[in-house]
């Protein structure tokens, strides 16, 4: 908090000239009309007199007219600022002072040592939070094939981005590829497939792998893609699991033998594992829940040290939809540590068991005069907890905002990662009869997160890379919320003061004249009192030698 008071005086000092200068360019353009246009003789020797006399003679139309145009000009102002606000989330105003007005300011110079300190510090933050918005594959990713082509198909709109489909190219380079493909003609083929941008060019490489030999990548490929529903998928995964299997043994027994030996293995394992969680998956979708479960437990037994495919996750899903909340437990004792890495899956699992023991009987008005029990704190600090990691999931869990299909990649405690676990898990949350009640009564918890209390503060980069995850059509949620600036606020307050003031002079005339003569005698009345001691105390050779200069 000790660095928002520098901040706020260099944004204030900025409102402060950006608003004089504004009036005084309006007020200097007002004087250009009155002497150029109208021609009136301003001279300091005349006291003002010949402008008062003027302005006692103006008609109302001339307030009406320059009321509007001072209203135009403020609105055309109002129009870019907000877009430009809306465009890159800050004031075009602000931005201009704090880039050149530093300076005049006050502000301290680049080359300074203490600035060259903030720079390093800004660089190390930047890097920081590059390293916090790392986007991970989404555990529960759909089937392209079988799910996304098929919305394609009836909304008509691309539910992935090519950043998205980027991602999992390389993803697929790095799992199914290795040096040694090139030794063998399917797999060379596949090598090619996986980078292929065209859709039905890697359907026919992959066909053509699958026409020299059995080629386990190339039935993933067709599972992935070529299938349109969740049983052909399954069938072609099955096939693969037959292909995959031969090659993971035989690679097993040579990976000893070599570097290139080693590799192959270990693209052969990623393979294997890939193959049977996604046809884990599978038969989830299909309903075959217990089958799924009995699927996943037997390849983290397999295969323990293959973390980077979070197969806890899907266990934590296929467990809630079977309602075995011990199980649920005992996954989240062992994965909810603090050395792995958090996700929303692991807070807001936790967070749904604390609340279930409570959420049928809590009352926020009964908690407030009795105050919370044990049970009801632990249930709040685990729903704090999981907000405070991730704060967009409660809008989707409590439906204030539509969902969407979930990314192929997500970025954790971002507004993807949010679509993909409320995606799959509000159908548990619903079930839990008074877990969305007690969610709703602490979704603002904590608000704002400047710091957090459990984590690291929250990152400042989610917006940019979930515009990147998430298609066009969605509306990205953004937190904390962006307050509109100063700039923009005071530009709409002077449009429509400014009209307002158009209107009134164009309906009542005589009575907006009265007013608008009152105010400009009122304005005078210091300027006229000053020349007037000033006329009393100098010479008057002096003063007609000034009012010549």
């Amino acid at each position: 908090m000790a660095e928002a008071g520098p901040g706020f005086l260099e944004q204030l000092k900025s409102c402060i000239v950006w608003s004089w200068t504004y009036l005084w360019t309006v007020w200097f353009f007002i004087m250009l009309f009155l002497v150029y246009i109208l021609r009136v003789p301003l001279k300091i020797n005349d006291n003002l007199s010949t402008v008062s006399m003027f302005l006692n003679t103006l008609t109302p139309k001339f307030y009406v007219a320059l009321t509007g145009t001072s209203s135009l000009i403020s609105g055309l102002i109002l129009i870019f600022e907000w877009w430009y606000f809306r465009k890159y989330g800050t004031s075009f105003i602000e931005q201009v002072s704090v880039s050149h007005l530093r300076p005049l300011l006050g502000g301290v110079d680049n080359n300074s040592p203490s600035n060259s300190n903030t720079n390093n510090g800004d660089s190390d933050s930047n890097r920081q939070s590059v390293s916090e918005c790392k986007v991970w594959r989404n555990p529960l990713n759909l089937f392209r094939g079988a799910e996304y082509n098929r919305y394609t198909w009836v909304t008509g709109r691309e539910p992935l981005t090519y950043y998205d489909m980027n991602l999992s190219a390389q993803d697929h380079q790095t799992f199914f590829t290795c040096d040694t493909d090139h030794l063998r003609p399917a797999d060379a083929i596949m090598q090619k497939a996986w980078r292929e941008r065209n859709p039905q060019a890697r359907i026919s490489a992959a066909h053509e792998a699958l026409e020299l030999n059995e080629c386990a990548t190339a039935y993933i490929l067709l599972a992935e893609e070529e299938a349109t529903t969740i049983v052909e998928a399954e069938k072609l995964f099955k096939q693969a699991l037959k292909a995959g299997e031969g090659c993971y043994r035989r690679s097993q027994q040579l990976q000893h033998h070599g570097a290139q030996y080693e590799a192959q293995h270990r693209r052969d394992t990623n393979v294997l594992v890939y193959i049977k969680r996604r046809l884990a998956m599978c038969a989830r979708k299909l309903g075959r829940t217990r089958e799924a479960v009995k699927m996943m437990r037997d390849l983290m037994k397999e295969f323990p040290l293959l973390s980077m495919f979070n197969i806890h996750e899907n266990l934590l899903e296929a467990l809630l939809e079977l309602q075995a909340y011990a199980d649920v437990q005992a996954v989240l004792a062992k994965y909810d540590d603090i050395s792995l890495p958090k996700s929303a899956t692991i807070c807001y699992t936790a967070a749904l068991l604390k609340a279930r023991a409570v959420s049928d009987k809590f009352s926020p008005e009964a908690a407030s005069r009795r105050g919370l029990s044990t049970a009801e704190m632990n249930a709040v600090e685990a729903i704090h907890r999981a907000v405070e990691f991730n704060p967009h999931v409660p809008k989707y869990l409590l439906e204030m905002k539509s969902l969407i299909l979930p990314p192929e990649h997500i970025l954790k405690r971002g507004d993807s990662e949010a679509i993909a676990y409320a995606f799959f898990h509000l159908q548990h949350w619903k079930r839990v009869e008074g877990a969305l009640n007690l969610l709703h009564s602490f979704r603002m918890i904590p608000y704002p997160l400047e710091k957090g209390h459990l984590f690291y503060p929250y990152p400042i980069c989610t917006e940019t890379a979930d515009r990147e995850l998430l298609p066009s059509f969605h509306e990205v949620s953004v937190y904390p919320k962006k307050e509109l600036p100063f700039f923009i606020l005071f530009t709409a307050g002077l449009c429509s003061f400014t009209a307002m003031l158009a209107l009134l002079t164009h309906q009542f005339p005589e009575l907006m004249g009265v007013f608008a003569k009152a105010f400009l005698s009122t304005l005078f009345a210091p300027l006229n009192f000053v020349m007037e001691k000033v006329e009393s105390i100098l010479p008057s050779s002096l003063w007609h030698q000034l009012t010549r200069i």
